[in-house]
Order: structure tokens, then sequence, then C-alpha cells
């Protein structure tokens, strides 16, 4: 029965506490026990707090507390290292499920899965696709794959909680990764796109007003969101303002698409050259930045100022 779960949570990044926040005034609103959370810096989570759930200053007692367990993190190694840190911790896992809504490589999710099932747990894999204000709203489609059982235990937390849908992506773990992945080649592919056609339009003397407004009549909110990052200079935001995606973040999403094409035999040279240049931004101007940071250096090839008008200036 979903009122027997004990539900756990670690990861309270951009994503996460929107996230974590939504799935426990769920729990709340359904008289059901309250989500146990840990993170890297506890005080992240006093927002959760005052909704009722309880603060976990050790993993460990996350996983003894909780029969399903959430992770939204931000790279493979830290995935490894927790699901390295359950399995060696001595707890009972027997039964328990690991959702990881992380977006990490399919061999990581795979190492996961294989490791936790040694213990009787069993991993779900279930990258998310939607930012931050999504995620707070509540509007996530989930990517999910893993045993159908364990997906149905999952369900009731999901929809109508954190997501508007899931994708079932089948039993093996892999698939719910690289289709993340295939859906972050569009989203970084879209931005690099963007940025030359915005440095063209800049270039020519076309405006980038103009080719704003024709973005967004033609391709929609989506893609207008995207050039905005770049007009609204949120591509470099203020030092004490988050970024949107955060470029180290995309960056990683990026290699891990560049990796798996070539090692499946071919090439994705539009998500070369965005990473690339993202790698060169953070080189430039730190770690503070957007995704779309690509739009800097692609204006300082072209002779412009990496920084614009509305973009923060160092």
């Amino acid at each position: 029965m979903a009122s027997a779960e004990n539900l756990g949570w670690f990861g309270l990044g951009s994503m996460g506490l929107g996230m974590a926040l939504n799935l426990q005034k769920h729990l709340i609103s359904k008289g059901l026990p309250p989500l146990h959370y840990s993170n890297r810096t506890l005080s992240r989570g006093v927002p959760l707090v005052e909704a009722g759930a309880i603060p976990e200053e050790e993993f460990k007692e996350v996983v003894q507390k909780s029969t399903i367990i959430f992770t939204m993190i931000s790279d493979d190694q830290v995935l490894s290292n927790l699901v390295a840190q359950a399995v060696d911790s001595g707890i009972s896992l027997e039964g328990k499920v690991w959702v990881d809504t992380s977006t990490v490589h399919p061999e990581t999710c795979a190492a996961c899965a294989e490791k936790l099932a040694q213990k009787g747990a069993t991993f779900v894999a279930s990258p998310v696709f939607g930012a931050s204000p999504v995620a707070v709203a509540g509007k996530l489609i989930f990517s999910m794959a893993g045993p159908t059982s364990a997906i149905d235990r999952v369900r009731p937390y999901v929809i109508d909680v954190m997501g508007r849908s899931i994708i079932n992506m089948g039993e093996d773990v892999r698939k719910s990764s690289l289709l993340k992945i295939s859906g972050n080649i569009f989203v970084i592919g879209f931005q690099e796109l963007i940025a030359e056609a915005h440095v063209f339009a800049e270039k020519t003397g076309l405006g980038t007003a103009q080719l704003e407004e024709f973005i967004g009549s033609m391709f929609g909110p989506v893609l207008e969101s995207y050039s905005k990052r770049m007009t609204t200079g949120a591509y470099a935001p203020p030092l004490d303002t988050q970024p949107g995606f955060a470029v180290a973040l995309a960056s990683k999403d990026a290699r891990h698409a560049v990796t798996i094409a070539e090692d499946s035999g071919t090439q994705l040279p539009t998500i070369e050259t965005a990473l690339k240049r993202m790698t060169a931004a953070r080189e430039y101007a730190g770690e503070s930045l957007d995704s779309a940071s690509m739009y800097g250096i692609a204006r300082m090839e072209s002779g412009l100022p990496f920084w614009n008008e509305k973009s923060r200036q160092g």
C-alpha cells in the first residue's frame, strides 16, 4: 500500500528543492509519513522543515528510515558515492526502491542498479525534463526505467505531485538516461544555434530584438526562452543569482552525449561546438554562468565583448 511507504530524499539543488517540497506537501496533504531528507548543505532544507519534513545529518539515516529513496544530484560520481555508502553501511536494503532523478551516464545507471540488486534493492533511473521553475510548478516529465513493480510503487508520488507525466522506458535503466541525454542534445543544440543566430544578427545590423520576435512567433515559447537567456543577459547572471541551467551541468551532459555518440560510431558536431564554447566561457568568466554562455564566446569569436549590455560585466 502506498500509505505504508516512508520516503527519503537527497539533493537540494535548484531542481531538487522544488521537487522535494512538492513531495512533502503531498505527503502532508494525504496524512502520510513526512519526508526524511539530507543534503551536503543541510540548511538548504529550511523550506522543507517549515513544511514538516525531517532533516537527517547523515545520508545513511535517510536510507535506514526510507522504503523509497529519491536522489537529485549533480554528477555521476556523487551518485556512485551515495550508492556505495548505502551498500557499505550495513543497513538492510532489502525491498527498498532507489529513484535517481539526475542526469547521469547510462552505464552509471547500470552499475548502480547492479550494486543495489546485490543487496535486494531496486534501482529506478528517472531523469526529468524541465527547468527549475517547472520543478517548482510540479510539471516535470519523468523518463523512468526499471522493474514495473518498482515504477508502480513510485508512480503515486510522481504524477500530479512532482510531474505531469511518466515516459516508461522499460526495464533497462540505461534507456531512460539515453532519452534524457538525447533531450539535452536538443536543449544545448538549440541554444548553440540561437547564439550563432544572435551574433549573426548583431554583426549584420539586423538586430536581436527583431530576431527574437521571429523566434517566438515561428518556434514558440521554449526557443524564445532560450533566446531571452542571451538577450536579457541571463547567460551571465549577477554573481549572487543562480543560473537557470548551470554551465557545469550542461557541460557534463554535453560530454556524455559526445562520448556516447563516439562510442556508437556517430558524431554530434553542433554539441561538440557548444561544449568547446561552454568550456571556454568557464575559463573566461568562471562557473557562475548559464548553459547559454556559449553565446558570450560566440560573441568574442566575432570581435564582440563576452558581456552584453544586460549581463554582468565581469
